[in-house]
């Protein structure tokens, strides 16, 4: 299945350069950065979004705003910016004026047509200005708006506008911006609806809100808690399956969702630590190894001696967590010994998230994957 492509379409009067009272930068002496936005940029850059200009330039071109006069300084922002590895991949500029109404301006989307032909997931991408318009535009786009202002004016502005579900953050602050694409990139949520179960996975691999477990095996939803308080993620799983069949359909459908939203948060996997590793419990110990590499490779070595723990069948167990190695495309290692069946799957389930914690680990100013290959 072909990944589709995001972008993070950006205003630049405004929101990356001041904008000064005449609303046009036509000289070196205008040209002068929004505080945070270089550097908010730079954290952006090599997380598998495209950077795209999207500008309303009044009349460029004409005698009101010569062509001569813009050049210098949009060069010099663009060389600024590049001598902190920040290139945009494309830049679309309209040169009209608002009294031409013309479809290429935004908030329209006349110039963005190659964004729309369906090879970009417009859901994920993000809209970042300091007007209406750049919301507007998002809203247009499917995409989600992000405004460069004051919060309590921009909110009010917002509601007048009734573009509330467009906009996802209003915030004067680059590094806030930064921050919530950065972590909106390390959530997911998937739903898996078959003729068995019902499913609803949500993830936050650096969230520390509180999870909710619920599939209607008991001993199971104990086990699956393990996984957001020794990972240190918020994850919140909900199923209603056949159990009335037996408890297959549920406890192999909850991994299938759990591994895709796992893979999906992961994203470009950038900066993550990318192995993890163990653990003792009482009488019980555990060992896991984890590699999410992008290729799945299982292997088990756990001996339950009882049929059931709980409303659980035992034997589940490596099914599951077979189910979920191939589901995060990872190589999962689980061996563990132990007296007590209890003890043994709790270990297993406490050291599987333990190592989950250690892999996902993500060094913020880190840009590159861990892979001699260039690609996970």
């Amino acid at each position: 299945m072909t990944t589709k492509k995001k972008a993070i379409f950006l205003d630049r009067d405004g929101t990356i350069i001041k904008e000064p009272a005449d609303e046009q930068i036509d000289s070196l002496e205008k040209l002068e950065f929004v505080p945070g936005a270089i550097s908010a940029l730079r954290l952006l850059t090599g997380q598998g979004f495209e950077l795209v200009l999207v500008s309303n330039q009044d009349g460029l071109g004409t005698p009101s705003f010569p062509e001569e006069t813009f050049q210098p300084a949009h060069e010099k922002m663009l060389t600024t910016l590049a001598g902190e590895g920040i290139r945009f991949d494309d830049q679309l500029i309209d040169r009209t004026f608002p009294s031409d109404h013309a479809p290429t301006r935004k908030p329209g989307t006349a110039l963005l047509h190659r964004y729309t032909d369906g090879s970009y997931d417009l859901s994920a991408c993000f809209v970042i200005g300091d007007r209406l318009t750049d919301i507007e535009l998002a809203r247009n786009l499917g995409a989600k708006g992000i405004l460069l202002q004051e919060a309590e004016p921009g909110h009010e502005a917002v509601v007048r506008a009734r573009l509330e579900e467009n906009c996802a953050l209003i915030t004067p602050s680059w590094a806030a911006i930064a921050e919530h694409i950065r972590r909106a990139e390390r959530r997911a949520v998937v739903v898996r609806t078959t003729r068995e179960t019902d499913i609803c996975v949500e993830t936050d691999l650096d969230g520390k809100e509180e999870s909710h477990i619920d599939t209607g095996l008991k001993f199971f939803d104990h086990m699956l808690d393990q996984i957001p308080h020794h990972a240190g993620i918020s994850l919140s799983v909900t199923c209603r399956g056949d159990l009335e069949v037996d408890e297959h359909h549920t406890m192999e459908d909850v991994a299938i969702a759990l591994g895709e939203a796992i893979r999906t948060a992961l994203g470009t996997k950038i900066g993550i630590d990318r192995y993890g590793f163990v653990l003792p419990m009482d009488e019980s110990r555990a060992l896991v190894l984890i590699d999410f590499g992008g290729r799945a490779d299982f292997c088990w070595d756990v001996p339950f001696t009882r049929e059931y723990v709980g409303d659980t069948p035992t034997e589940m167990f490596r099914h599951f967590f077979h189910t979920l190695c191939t589901a995060m495309q990872c190589n999962l290692h689980i061996r563990a010994q132990g007296e007590n069946n209890h003890h043994l799957a709790e270990s297993v389930f406490k050291a599987f998230a333990r190592s989950l914690r250690m892999a996902i680990r993500r060094d913020v100013f880190s840009y590159e994957l861990p892979s001699s290959k260039g690609i996970l």
